[in-house]
């Protein structure tokens, strides 16, 4: 994995190299003044960083990087970060005082006493060289020279580092100093090298010196801190002298020129750096008075003042995109190009009150300001100011007629500004006319203007005509009418027309009805800005929009036709008829075929680009005078904002050509950082992921723009427009890649894209061994469902089957135990009878008998009939059912009978209330038939159970038929059945000498309840669960 993310950064390097090799060196605008860059300061009192800057460098992937008194610092074009090494891995002196980056990606960093190399993520420190390492130059061929002081192993003060070692130059191989300072190298490849005792340029083992100080002379005068290269092939110097005045030496076409500065506040001693860049400006860092930008005789200065994070400077950078970085003791700062140029008084303006300009035919442009009116010629600014000609304090307005005068609104009057003079326009009082708000020339270059609440109408320098109503009192902007006459936008919104003593509100209507209201809340209709075209159409502007009214018909153009913004402050048409506003955001461009289209399509989006805005350089402001906008012959734009003025070159190409390079710094997973390494696998449940990048590019760092693509779960790119973070949630296991392209703030994209795959392991129970364990289960339990379907349906036949068995079963034993046991006793009557056939009495006593036992077998059958629908007994009561069944048993016999009851009858369920009947009627009918016994004993309980006993003094049963009954006969067979049905105990005990007991116990839970307030008990409950089904006799 180390290796392969080795080898991603060594193409990555490989790359940028090749785009900055292959693209236009992009530099800053070599026309514009210092203080016209855009300026960013990084200061240590703010918290950007810790420790004292001293150095800066880019390597090959992109990255700025830092170097401080206290440790090494990475840039993102965001923020400066601590460089973390590796657990192992070390830096032996954090002090670093140089550092260089080279081509193949790696840095070389020099620190208070050793050299460390930085490659493919391994760090390799050099014991030798020795000494402070004070400057570094990387060459064409990727070596580090360096130079040194305070070196203790003689070889010499230069020294020559690559990967393959290190080589160090001293006397015997033409460099005849023990210590160097400063090193650097020209277009000739001739190395510069800079010390205490002079400067010598070496090449090839032998070396000129020059300035050489012997050491009889003054300490510090000869020494040579600072030196720097320029692409013309020459090299600057500063010379340590005793002059009060900075002297700089150039050594040029082989000889030395000396360069003095007497507007440098700064000799000598105080410089500490020097650096030549792409536009060959020299930059002159100093230890007390700031910057310092020189080309010729122009010397500009930027210092703490101005923004400066300090005024002690250490060096100089810039940067591949040419964004020139200044390493100071209390941060670090930038100076970056702009596209909108502005003009304050740091660049020559009287005051910072610009609110009226004009753009003259012959290509000056003039400025009405505070006390002053300034005009611009050939890039250079001057002014005529209040008792230096200029007769007044305050300028109004601006306005050029046919002949090239200047007509000047100054104070509360009127000017004519011609051959250097100034001339005033009177009224028919021989007054100034009044504050002037806008001037415009008809078609017969007459002049219309309009000031204070009064409309005048001017030729040859006479007011012809003076006129004023509730329009023209309420309007501030004057249009020539290409048919005559002046057109006057008022704050209310309305359009008027003025011509020969006439005044008319231009009609407004959408070929329906009137659309334009004559007030409305906030003034949001006062009519800023006008022009009249020669096809009768009028444009202008309002608070809120662009407007074109042609044949009463007006159409307004706002935010919802595409506007980038909605405050409107000025316009202006090209040479091309495409349209240009300035509007609080900056400035809008729309092309004359996009205007038209609009024209014909009122509620149509247009393309309305914002060309230029506040990280451009506009700063966007309205004034209350006019004009405002205006364009020079050669295009530009100029705006004033009532500040300042500020340029627009719409013809500009300089663009930065520079792709930026893209870097995915660090996955974040569920608060857990990881480094973004190929095939990372993600633990199972993340939830949260957060991928961090950079594109690095440092011009306006705020204008990059990412879009990304997350293969796995987008479909599209996503656009996050600056946004440095892609934010994902409950990502499903897989595979993904995480795709990243970007442009730089001119829109150039690099196409090529930054990636990362990865792996979201899935957990146990989102992998396919599981999803096909589920499935295996799931169609197992279909089965199971399915065996438990036809089980069920199965137990319901039987249960079905069983239900109708145990009826018959029990219609069994009812005609078992009535009619069947009726029939029996009525043929032992007719037995008896026939056994005396001549005895008359006998057999007449026996029909008797027999009558009433048939009529008994009649009731009997009746019951049984009637069983099948109800209770057998009707009453709760089983004590009077068994003695009832015990009288009619021991008719005609002698046998005895007892009934003891304990306890009080309670209600019982009715079918367990019957089952119990049949059991005790069947033992009394047993002991009354079979038992021989002369006394029958029934014990009736109603404890906590229900008891019942049945007792006789017969012969007994036998203990085969007691224990399985007596072929053919269910007496018994039946009465087990009963008691098992009702859940009861059937106990048949039996001896010869002591007769038969039968006893029956059902317990309570089972055959006593309270109907709807008794709930059973859990032990019911429980034997009702666990009680076994009894299974039919005969099944």
């Amino acid at each position: 994995m180390k290796l392969l993310r080795a080898n991603r950064l060594l193409i990555l390097a490989a790359l940028g190299w090749l785009m900055l090799a292959t693209t236009p060196a992009y530099a800053l605008n070599p026309s514009r003044q210092l203080s016209q860059y855009a300026h960013t300061s990084w200061r240590i009192s703010d918290g950007e960083f810790s420790g004292i800057p001293t150095v800066m460098t880019q390597t090959a992937d992109g990255y700025l990087w830092l170097g401080t008194n206290i440790g090494l610092l990475r840039f993102d074009g965001n923020r400066f970060l601590p460089w973390s090494l590796p657990p192992g891995q070390r830096l032996a002196d954090s002090r670093i005082f140089s550092i260089g980056g080279a081509k193949d990606g790696s840095l070389w960093i020099g620190s208070g006493y050793s050299v460390s190399h930085w490659a493919n993520g391994t760090l390799t420190t050099y014991a030798h060289p020795q000494g402070r390492i004070e400057s570094m130059y990387m060459d064409r061929k990727d070596a580090a020279w360096i130079v040194r002081t305070q070196a203790t192993d003689r070889q010499g003060p230069l020294c020559r580092m690559t990967s393959g070692g290190f080589r160090c130059l001293g006397p015997a191989d033409g460099v005849p100093y023990d210590s160097a300072l400063a090193v650097t190298a020209d277009t000739s490849g001739n190395l510069w090298i800079g010390g205490y005792y002079g400067l010598c340029r070496w090449k090839d083992e032998t070396s000129i010196c020059y300035f050489h100080r012997s050491d009889k002379e003054e300490q510090g005068v000869g020494s040579v801190r600072a030196i720097a290269a320029s692409p013309d092939g020459s090299l600057w110097a500063n010379i340590e002298t005793s002059s009060t005045k900075l002297e700089l030496e150039q050594f040029q076409n082989g000889q030395w020129i000396r360069h003095i500065y007497p507007s440098i506040p700064a000799n000598n001693a105080d410089v500490i750096t020097l650096f030549v860049d792409r536009e060959n400006f020299l930059w002159v860092g100093t230890a007390h008075h700031g910057v310092f930008r020189i080309q010729g005789s122009r010397v500009e200065h930027f210092g703490s003042e101005y923004g400066l994070s300090s005024d002690a400077i250490g060096s100089f950078y810039e940067d591949r995109e040419g964004t020139m970085w200044v390493v100071t003791s209390g941060g670090v700062d930038n100076f970056r190009d702009v596209r909108v140029a502005s003009y304050s008084m740091r660049e020559g303006m009287y005051a910072d009150g610009a609110s009226s300009l004009i753009a003259r035919r012959d290509g000056t442009v003039w400025v009405g300001n505070f006390q002053s009116i300034n005009f611009l010629r050939d890039g250079k600014l001057s002014s005529i100011r209040e008792y230096h000609d200029l007769p007044g304090r305050s300028v109004t307005t601006l306005f050029e007629d046919h002949a090239g005068r200047l007509w000047v609104g100054i104070d509360n009057g009127l000017w004519v500004y011609e051959n250097n003079r100034f001339r005033a326009i009177l009224d028919a009082d021989n007054q100034p006319i009044g504050i002037v708000f806008s001037i415009c020339e008809d078609a017969d270059h007459s002049l219309w203007v309009k000031a204070g609440p009064h409309l005048y109408h001017i030729r040859d320098f006479q007011i012809e005509e003076e006129k004023t109503s509730f329009e023209i009192a309420h309007s501030y902007i004057l249009a020539a009418h290409p048919a005559g006459g002046a057109i006057l936008g008022t704050v209310t919104g309305n359009l008027v027309r003025y011509n020969n003593g006439r005044e008319e509100i231009l009609p407004v209507s959408d070929g329906k009805k009137k659309i334009w209201p004559s007030e409305e809340e906030d003034n949001l209709r006062h009519i800023r800005d006008l022009q009249a075209l020669p096809d009768g159409s009028i444009w202008g502007t309002t608070v809120s929009e662009f407007f074109i009214w042609k044949d009463g018909v007006r159409e307004n153009l706002t935010a919802a036709n595409g506007l980038p913004c909605t405050d409107v402050f000025a316009f202006l048409r090209d040479s091309r008829g495409s349209l240009w506003l300035s509007m609080s955001c900056g400035l809008v461009h729309i092309s004359s075929s996009e205007v038209a289209r609009w024209w014909k399509h009122p509620e149509a989006i247009i393309h309305a680009p914002l060309v230029v805005g506040t990280l451009d350089g506009v700063q966007p402001g309205v004034t209350s005078l006019k004009p405002q906008m205006a364009m020079t012959p050669d295009h530009k734009i100029w705006v004033v904002n009532s500040r300042i003025l500020q340029m627009y070159d719409p013809d500009d190409e300089r663009r930065n050509e520079v792709p930026p390079p893209i870097h995915i710094e660090q996955i974040v997973a569920d608060r857990t950082i990881y480094a973004p390494q190929q095939n990372l696998h993600l633990p199972p449940h993340t939830k949260d992921l957060q991928i961090d990048y950079a594109a690095l590019s440092f011009v306006v760092p705020k204008k990059v723009r990412y879009r990304y693509k997350l293969e796995g779960r987008d479909h599209d790119w996503q656009d996050p427009d600056i946004r440095r973070q892609a934010l994902y949630s409950d990502l499903s296991p897989g595979n993904y890649r995480f795709r990243l392209i970007a442009c730089n703030n001119d829109g150039l994209w690099n196409e090529a894209e930054a990636s990362w795959n990865f792996v979201v392991e899935p957990a146990y129970y989102q992998t396919e061994w599981f999803r096909v364990m589920c499935t295996v289960l799931a169609l197992m339990s279909l089965w199971l469902l399915h065996r438990l379907r036809m089980w069920r349906m199965r137990e319901s036949i039987n249960a079905r089957f069983d239900e109708r068995m145990a009826e018959r079963t029990r219609l069994a034993r009812e005609l078992h135990d009535t009619l069947l046991q009726t029939i029996q006793g009525s043929k032992m009557v007719a037995d008896d009878a026939l056994e005396n056939p001549g005895d008359n009495e006998h057999m007449r006593h026996a029909l008797q008998r027999l009558s009433r036992w048939l009529d008994k077998a009649m009731e009997e059958g009746r019951a049984a009939l009637n069983s099948l629908r109800t209770s057998t007994i009707q009453v709760n009561d089983l004590a009077p059912a068994f003695e009832r069944a015990a009288r009619e048993c021991s008719d005609g016999s002698s046998m005895e009978f007892t009934l003891l009851v304990d306890g009080v009858a309670r209600e019982m369920h009715p079918i367990v209330r019957d089952e119990v009947y049949r059991i005790g009627y069947e033992a009394i009918r047993n002991a009354c038939t079979h038992s021989g016994g002369s006394r029958v004993e029934v014990d009736l309980s109603y404890t906590r159970d229900l008891v019942l006993r049945v007792r006789d003094d017969g012969k007994g049963i036998h203990p085969e038929i007691a224990a399985s009954g007596k072929n053919g006969h269910f007496g018994l067979k039946g009465m087990h059945e009963r008691a098992l049905r009702v859940g009861g105990a059937l106990t048949l005990s039996s001896s010869a000498y002591s007769g038969t007991e039968v006893e029956l116990i059902v317990p309570g839970d089972v055959v006593f309840y309270n109907a709807g307030t008794q709930r059973p008990s859990i032990s019911a409950m429980l034997r009702s669960i666990f009680r076994p089904r009894p299974s039919s006799p005969n099944k």
